[in-house]
Parts: structure tokens; C-alpha cells; sequence
């Protein structure tokens, strides 16, 4: 996004700038109020009202100096300027390019280095409990029944500059429930963390998963074929469930009874709600890809350990891949012929690659480990910065609202203390929405950064999977 400068202003009033801001006129987003634009040579003066009739979060306007500024979708700024107020981005650009009034806290962050929030697509934490061993095919199930927003995984997220995640159910199953992305607010209720689409409803996904994880005793299948065959079955169930609504709309007493696991997949149908589908094997990944074409899903592939095997297939499928380079522990047979290249090999062939953690698998805390190893087999520094930020929200549907600093945008982003790629940096601060979450500084936060397992405390990882002989 670039820097907000004098010769942007064209008369046109309060309205005019807002919306060559991009700030919106009239909406949500626009809770910041513009007093003025003044010009003083090529530099703006923004002026600020805080409205107390508006009971908001973070009413005081902040500015934050100095530092060098990785915005994503826009080149790096050595020195500069990040402005948010009320949860959103308002301003960003090379020092000197916004002089701010009286109104503004100015926070020096010279020698730091400030990057949008970080993005995991594929994550365990919050204690939880999704599909039983009832049915191999579980749609129904909503994984934020079973989370506590007080688990101290939680603070481990913020802690590695987490700001948004993807907690989904285990890969035990060939479908085991339904996904939420959480915003990393601090909140009392799990509801606190909902992220809500334009109809005010928690957006997620729905897991999917092949391969061996959910090959058993019945009632789960014991072959790659059957697997794929009792997922079919269940989509086709799905599109008669929605021809049915079609023909009965208007009729209730006419209409099937309510299914929840046939709703979850009607949405599936309808594009509303995407598929996170686990896979491993590159034959796993073609089967996957066979069946969003044949049932016109949306899907974005999880691990792909061999997808560099068929990562021309894939870019010509137009599916996104969501890559873990370090599957450990497991021992996975499945995960044997992974590489570190993978998502090198994903980027030239023009797939989009975000990464995640899988947390516990790599732990949050060094998510951006995953990024950095990510270059040093040969992907792009830009393509790994955006596999932590903007391609993951995207993946998430969040792309316009999160995942790189530009006007508008959520407030989300985190202050390092050097380059994100290095292993000597450290996430100094993570803000949500305009709001501090993490703070090195804070003891309580410091234990979190830092501590082993079990830190703050004592509840169990999530290994999915484990105690399954060979299927381990």
C-alpha cells in the first residue's frame, strides 16, 4: 500500500479522502474520523476525534516509528510509519510521509522490524475433541464445541506472533469435522475469538483427511479405494439433501427432516464453506483433486509431503497448498519421501503455498522457522513471507480483511526484534486489532515465549493419531 502523501488529496471533503483512503464512508470499518487532511508540502496531517458516544477498543490512535516495515503486498520500507486506530490500519509509509497531531501516541520502534500478523492454516491448539470412532464421516461435528479458550496453547500462538488461526479436528477420520478460525483476542468465551463473515455467522472450514490415518476396523475403511468410495457416497447423499431443500422451499411440512452433517456438506456444495483435506502421498493428493472436480468443491491441500511429485497437477487444478516441512514425531510411512524443496517446488510451478504449524507438530512458537527453511531450499523470500501471512488468510477467505499491512485491514501485526528469517530474532509484541495480546516484556507473557512443556499448564498435546499400531 503505498504511503499517503499531499498530492493524493483533490478536494472532495471529509468523504472524498476517506475514500481514497480506503477507509469506506458510512461503514464498520470507518470508525476512525477524519478532522482534516492539511497539506504541509508533500507530508499530510491526519487529526483525530475520538468519539465517546462509541464504545470501541483501542480509541486512542497509535503510531508506531522507526522501524523497518514489512508490509507484503507492498515493497519494504526501511523507515516507517504504521498508524492504527480502532482496530484498523489507517496509515502506513516511509517516515516523515504522516505527521500526526497531539491526539496520537507515538510508540518508537526504531531498530525493530514490524510485520503483518502471522497466518497459521492448520492448527490443534485449545484442547481439542472433535469426531468419536462412531462413523469414518462426521460433517457434523463443530471442532469449537470442544475448545477452551483458556488453554495456555493459546498463549503460545501470540507468543510466536500468531494472530489468526485455522483450529481444525485430527486426521483420523475421512472427515472429521468442521473447522474455525479464531482471532487472537484475549476473551473470556471462545465466541470472544470468532471471526463472523458479513451474515454474522464463525467462519471455517471442514477437515477432510486420506491415507493411512483413517484406515481401521470398521466402521472406518481398510483401503485407499474404500475410503474414497464412502466419501462419495456421503457428497452424493449431500446433493440429493440439496435437491430436496430446492424442490420443498417455501413447503416446510414437506421438506426433509434437518440433517446437520448434510447441511455442513450443502455448504461444501454451494462454496460457502471450504475443504482443509490432509494428504500425504502424491496418489492421495490426485485422489483428492479427482474429487473437488467431480463434485465442484473448493479445497485447499494439507502437508502434501509428495506434492513436489505432482506439483505441475496441482497447479493446473488451481488448488492451494497449505505445507508443514518438519512432520514431526510420527514416523509417518506417508511422510517418508517429504522435502525440504517441496514448497520451492509448489511456488515455480505457480501453486499457492501457505505454510502452517500443526501445532504441537512445530510448535507456534517457531513458525517462522518454517518460512526461513522454506527459503533456504530455494523458495522466494517474498513467496515465504506471504506463505505466513497473506496467502493464509487468503486460503481462510480473510485476504481483504487480514494478512498484510495495508489501510483498512485489521490491525494485526507483530514487532520483531530483527529480521523475521533470522534465529536469533525474537517476536518482541503481537497486536491484534489494535490491541497488545504478547508482550516479551510481561513476565506472565515471557513464561509463555519461553517455557517448556506444559507451561502455565499441564494439559496434554494434541498427537493425532498415536496408539494406532500401524497406522502410527
Amino acid at each position: 500500500m503505498r504511503p499517503t502523501h499531499a498530492d493524493d488529496v483533490d478536494g472532495g471533503g471529509t468523504e472524498a479522502v476517506r475514500r481514497r483512503r480506503g477507509l469506506g464512508v458510512g461503514s464498520a470499518v470507518s470508525c476512525l474520523e477524519l478532522e482534516g487532511v492539511l497539506t504541509h508540502g508533500s507530508k499530510v496531517l491526519l487529526s483525530f476525534l475520538a468519539t465517546v458516544a462509541v464504545a470501541q477498543a483501542q480509541t486512542t490512535p497509535l503510531a508506531f516509528e522507526g522501524a523497518r516495515i514489512l508490509p507484503i503486498d507492498a515493497p519494504d520500507i526501511d523507515s516507517g510509519v504504521l498508524v492504527v486506530h480502532r482496530g484498523k490500519i489507517v496509515a502506513v509509509g516511509p517516515a516523515g510521509s504522516v505527521l500526526l497531531d497531539e491526539s496520537v501516541q507515538r510508540i518508537d520502534v526504531t531498530g525493530k522490524v514490524v510485520m503483518p500478523g502471522l497466518v497459521c492454516t492448520h492448527n490443534h491448539v485449545g484442547g481439542i475433541g472433535g469426531a468419536d470412532s462412531s462413523d469414518p464421516l462426521q460433517p457434523d461435528v463443530r471442532i469449537f464445541d470442544s475448545l477452551n479458550v483458556r488453554d495456555p496453547g493459546f498463549r503460545r500462538v501470540v507468543a510466536g506472533g500468531l494472530t489468526t488461526i485455522n483450529v481444525m479436528p485430527g486426521s483420523g477420520h475421512l472427515l472429521s469435522g468442521q473447522t474455525i478460525y479464531l482471532k487472537m483476542r484475549r476473551g473470556d468465551t471462545i465466541e470472544d475469538l470468532y471471526i463472523l463473515d458479513a451474515a454474522g455467522r464463525p467462519m471455517g472450514g471442514l477437515k477432510m483427511a486420506n491415507g493411512t490415518n483413517s484406515m481401521r476396523e470398521k466402521p472406518f475403511p481398510s483401503t485407499r479405494a474404500k475410503s474414497a468410495a464412502l466419501v462419495r457416497d456421503r457428497f452424493i447423499k449431500a446433493q440429493e439433501y440439496r435437491e430436496k431443500l430446492a424442490r420443498t422451499a417455501g413447503q416446510p411440512e414437506k421438506a426433509p427432516p434437518r440433517d446437520l452433517g448434510l447441511e455442513a456438506l450443502v455448504e461444501v456444495l454451494e462454496g460457502s464453506r471450504i475443504v482443509h483435506h490432509h494428504t500425504h502421498r502424491a496418489d492421495d493428493i490426485i485422489t483428492v483433486l479427482r474429487l473437488a472436480k467431480e463434485f465442484n468443491f473448493r479445497v485447499v491441500l494439507h502437508h502434501v509431503s509428495e506434492g513436489w511429485k505432482v506439483a505441475e497437477e496441482i497447479a493446473r487444478a488451481d488448488v492451494p497448498c497449505s505445507v508443514i516441512l518438519v512432520d514431526s514425531p510420527g514416523g509417518k510411512l506417508e511422510a517418508a519421501n517429504l522435502l525440504f524443496p517441496t514448497a520451492a517446488i509448489l511456488e515455480k510451478a505457480g501453486v499457492k503455498v501457505a505454510f502452517h504449524t500443526d501445532d504441537w507438530i512445530t510448535d507456534s512458537r517457531i513458525f517462522l522457522r518454517m518460512a526461513a527453511l522454506g527459503v533456504r531450499a530455494g523458495m522466494s523470500r517474498e513467496g515465504a513471507l506471504q506463505a505466513v501471512t497473506l496467502s493464509g488468510a487468503e486460503m481462510l477467505d480473510l485476504g481483504e480483511r487480514l494478512g498484510s499491512l495495508s489501510v483498512s485491514k485489521d490491525a494485526d501485526f507483530i514487532v520483531l526484534s530483527g529480521d523475521p528469517f533470522s534465529v536469533y530474532t525474537k517476536v518482541l509484541e503481537t497486536w491484534v486489532e489494535g490491541e497488545k495480546v504478547f508482550d516479551r516484556e510481561d513476565p506472565a507473557d515471557r513464561l509463555h515465549a519461553v517455557g517448556g512443556y506444559g507451561a502455565g499448564d499441564d494439559s496434554e498435546p494434541y498427537f493425532c493419531c498415536f496408539g494406532q499400531g500401524e497406522h502410527d
